[in-house]
């Protein structure tokens, strides 16, 4: 399939989209801060720049983009153009999350990972109360070490809160 638009406006478009302070990164930071969590912006010192670093509470959180992250949900479809190029891209950036999830836990940091799916249309902002509810009861615990909090439509089954690995 040929792209609808030429080189240069697909350029301009793609580095229009940003790595951090993305929307769905600030809604979370946002109402976190309204609860009286402090924390770091991607820390660099860290494995995989976490998006939010809550030194007092052992914890980073990741906010994806489900495309970019290849989150296999309802907003993930694989381009049809240039496929090689995608496919290389987004398996590269799945292996340095898996990389980055591993060195987080073996040096001791809980990790969340919320996926966009999660915050992205009515259904799931509707649901955003409970979310930062969610992450609120995980930093305050002790418990898992990793939590990811999705979208429901992942593979067809409800997932907002799933626990793995």
């Amino acid at each position: 399939m040929v792209d609808v638009v030429d080189s240069a406006t697909r350029s301009r478009m793609m580095s229009g989209i940003r790595s951090k302070n993305t929307k769905p990164e600030k809604q979370i930071r946002s109402a976190l801060h309204r609860l009286g969590f402090r924390f770091r912006l991607n820390q660099a010192s860290l494995p995989g720049k976490p998006d939010l670093v809550f030194k007092k509470y052992n914890a980073v959180i990741f906010v994806h983009g489900c495309f970019w992250h290849g989150h296999e949900c309802r907003l993930f479809k694989w381009p049809s153009s240039n496929t090689v190029f995608w496919h290389s891209k987004i398996e590269l950036n799945r292996t340095r999350d898996a990389d980055a999830l591993r060195e987080l836990k073996k040096a001791g940091w809980r990790v969340m990972v919320i996926w966009e799916c999660a915050l992205k249309g009515k259904a799931q902002m509707a649901q955003f109360p409970k979310i930062v509810d969610n992450v609120s009861s995980w930093l305050l615990g002790s418990g898992t070490s990793y939590k990811q909090i999705t979208g429901k439509q992942q593979h067809g089954a409800k997932s907002t809160g799933r626990n793995s690995q």
